[in-house]
């Protein structure tokens, strides 16, 4: 699927019985650039020999276009999956945020891992190939702490990896770097965002400022329920959340919950009382 001039798409659809619920609407993986020349692959999806297979076909589809780079939003399985036979085949560096560089360096082999710089300007081809176009690599921890965007200027296009969902929230590892990520999301003022998971997203700098804003709400429902009583991370899900959520989203919400709790410890809105220890009156001896 074509998206913008520079941007295609194949489309994973994943069981929504199984781990799919994770990631509503599937999993996009893009090629950028001129098909007729040079393209960037963004992320490679899980390991499993279908998804590489799908990469695949749909790269003899675009002609088999010269592949100047893989570009890795972050580490997460289902972002760096296949990366070993998909390398093989475009015989192209992988390009990543530094922390993640060992990692597929000890997969993949030293020289076909370089490491990103902040805010790297990386062209789809050299002289002017690939559509004359590049991308520019923005370091976003949150999701992830070596989460990474991409935002393609020619097209006013932002790749958002797990940042930005296009069909549910996402996980978050450290709110208070994330919120910062969202807002350097955001100053890119980008018309379209192209998630790692779900529907690509018209208006993408109202989504990201929706994001910040549910963020703020969810912050401010944590208070609410602390100052009505909650004292762990189960009893702020309880309040926060609506009572029938799904059984195997309850580890995700307590996970967000989690979070908010950390981003407010940080910055000293709450206290936390850790749990103390004593002797029992009695012990029985066996």
């Amino acid at each position: 699927m074509q998206i913008t001039q520079h941007v295609y798409s194949t489309h994973i659809r994943e069981d929504p019985g199984s781990f799919g619920v994770m990631h509503p609407g599937g999993t996009q993986i893009y090629f950028v650039g001129d098909p007729n020349d040079q393209m960037v692959l963004v992320d490679s999806g899980e390991p499993y020999r279908v998804w590489t297979r799908q990469i695949l076909d749909y790269y003899a589809e675009l002609g088999r276009p010269r592949m100047s780079a893989i570009l890795i939003t972050h580490g997460h399985g289902d972002h760096i999956g296949g990366l070993d036979r998909l390398q093989e085949v475009f015989d192209c560096p992988v390009r990543c945020h530094p922390r993640l560089a060992p990692t597929l360096a000890q997969r993949l082999g030293e020289g076909c891992v370089v490491k990103l710089r902040s805010r790297e300007v990386v062209p789809v081809g050299s002289n002017g190939n690939g559509g004359g176009v590049s991308l520019r690599a923005l370091f976003t921890p949150g999701h992830e702490d070596d989460h990474v965007c991409y935002y393609l200027r020619a097209d006013n296009v932002l790749f958002s990896g797990d940042n930005i969902l296009g069909n549910s929230s996402s996980s978050v590892r450290n709110l208070k770097q994330y919120m910062a990520s969202l807002e350097l999301m955001a100053r890119q003022r980008p018309a379209i965002i192209c998630p790692g998971h779900g529907q690509v997203i018209q208006g993408g700098e109202s989504r990201i400022r929706w994001y910040i804003r549910h963020r703020q709400e969810r912050e401010e429902q944590v208070l609410s329920a602390l100052a009505d009583g909650a004292g762990t991370v189960s009893e702020t899900v309880k309040a926060v959340y609506p009572r029938n959520l799904r059984k195997n989203l309850r580890p995700a919400a307590a996970r967000n919950v989690n979070t908010h709790l950390t981003k407010l410890l940080e910055e000293q809105r709450i206290a936390e009382q850790p749990a103390t220890y004593t002797i029992a009156d009695t012990i029985t001896e066996g």
